[in-house]
């Protein structure tokens, strides 16, 4: 028949058989139709919905503060007062760029440029140097430790000035300095008796 079922007489399990398959494939049909026009949904192993737009989104903030932490990470890395030193000598090279090459008596920057310089046997400059002395005097520096020498420690870090001298170590920074010392002594020894005639 057009319809694909049997033709002729057909018994009931046959006709029952025929329908059920006709549901299913109308049943499949009307899935494959409903799916061909819905969007793919995304979940994560717990079985929520997962916004890919959002998640793009927020990766990609996340990308930027990286990106941001990094570049600031590696200008402290570098220095900050290198990198001001660096920014002022690039500025300097424009200045002295921009200037003419052939430079006069009445050039300003040339004249307070050989003014700075500090010449050999030069009357006033002994005064300069005590008042540039007594300039850095006046500015407040912090204070320091004025009493007999401390003992050695490994970073060469000068005690605080108001360390009393009382060691209250518990005798490491000595007997790492000792073990060096005797290391040392073994090993030039051992090189005097590797070279020493026999």
């Amino acid at each position: 028949m057009s319809s694909g079922g049997k033709a002729g007489l057909v018994s009931a399990d046959v006709l029952r058989r025929e329908q059920q398959e006709l549901r299913k494939q109308q049943r499949n049909k009307t899935l494959e139709d409903e799916s061909q026009h819905s969007q793919t949904v995304f979940r994560d192993k717990w079985g929520r919905k997962r916004n890919l737009e959002q998640e793009r989104l927020e990766q990609q903030q996340q990308a930027e503060a990286q990106a941001k932490r990094d570049e600031q990470y590696a200008r402290w890395g570098r220095g900050l007062a290198q990198g001001k030193q660096q920014q002022q000598n690039v500025q300097d090279a424009l200045k002295e760029m921009q200037k003419p090459l052939a430079r006069y008596i009445d050039d300003q920057d040339l004249d307070r440029m050989l003014r700075e310089q500090e010449r050999e046997g030069d009357p006033m400059a002994d005064f300069i140097k005590k008042r540039k002395a007594k300039e850095s005097k006046e500015k407040k520096e912090k204070p320091r430790y004025k009493g007999p020498t401390p003992p050695l420690n490994r970073f060469n870090i000068w005690p605080g000035h108001r360390w009393d001298g009382v060691d209250r170590s518990n005798g490491f920074e000595r007997q790492r300095f000792a073990r060096m010392a005797n290391k040392k002594a073994v090993q030039e020894l051992a090189y005097k008796w590797s070279v020493e005639d026999m």
